[in-house]
């Protein structure tokens, strides 16, 4: 038992340390934009209108959960309309992105996999936007109302400490998470065999988007983490790294349940990050 304890965690440390600097340099940049360019962010967010979805798409991909905690609120205050807060959650990746470009060999994926999740999001933006804004009852639309009521993000910016100190923490916390699933991961091979493990995973064929988008939508950085790694370690498809992306939303879910009072809303909208997710996710397990 002991042998194999210690063997998953040299594994673990071997494929994590090395990815520390790209992860720092990551963060440190992730930190910068936030803080010196945050407020042009959100005023574009908030003044895209019925057309927000397109400018949603595009800032959602920027691998941190501020802005889906944000577009929850914007949402909640009817600033933003369903397809722009639909467009900022499936593009938004949370850690995923500096995860994987901490990998050398995950760069060739990491470009297709944000241009896609922007398509997406404007595509999901679209459908939710303008054919169905007139077929949805106005109660289950909600959303935008050409002014805000009270928007507040709720996320904490670290603003009292330096981008530097603010970029060590979270590269620090990200760090132990993918030590963590490394080392987990590691004991999961050993002990049921890497090649078993991932031909059952593989075997579940279009359950496996389905079942990754479920994990997704777990509000927390840790589900993100864990995608990455197992696409990583070849455990899953990038049909179902793309379906979990796509369906999960950082904290952002947690939050606009938290935010916005209208229960059939948020169901709606998380049933819908779901099934399109599980829909992606299954069309390219399909032509990949």
């Amino acid at each position: 038992m002991l042998p194999v304890l210690i063997h998953a965690l040299e594994h673990a440390l071997e494929d994590s340390i090395p990815m520390l600097p790209f992860l720092f340099l990551a963060y440190l940049l992730i930190e910068w934009i936030e803080r010196h360019h945050g407020e042009r962010i959100e005023s574009a967010l908030a003044g895209g209108g019925r057309w927000g979805f397109v400018p949603g798409a595009a800032l959602g991909c920027v691998p941190q959960c501020g802005f889906s905690a944000l577009a929850a609120n914007l949402y909640a205050s009817r600033v933003i309309t369903p397809g722009t807060l639909v467009a900022v959650f499936v593009a938004t990746s949370d850690e995923a992105i500096p995860l994987l470009a901490a990998e050398p060999g995950m760069w060739g994926t990491l470009p297709g996999l944000v241009a896609g999740k922007v398509a997406a999001g404007i595509a999901a933006g679209f459908l939710l936007d303008v054919p169905l804004r007139r077929v949805l009852p106005a109660g289950l639309y909600g959303g935008y109302a050409g002014h805000a009521d009270e928007v507040d993000c709720h996320e904490e910016h670290e603003e009292h400490s330096g981008v530097l100190l603010a970029s060590l923490r979270h590269t620090a916390e990200i760090f132990v998470f993918i030590l963590l699933f490394s080392f987990l991961l590691g004991l999961a091979f050993e002990w049921i065999g890497q090649d078993r493990l991932t031909d059952f995973l593989l075997a579940m064929g279009v359950f496996q988007p389905m079942a990754a988008a479920l994990v997704g939508m777990i509000p927390n950085c840790a589900a993100s983490v864990l995608l990455a790694q197992l696409y990583a370690q070849g455990a899953i498809s990038f049909g179902s790294l793309f379906a979990g992306l796509c369906a999960g939303a950082g904290i952002g879910l947690a939050v606009l349940w938290r935010v916005n009072p209208s229960w059939k809303q948020n169901l709606f909208i998380t049933g819908a990050l779901w099934a399109g997710g599980s829909l992606c996710g299954v069309a390219l397990q399909w032509l990949l």
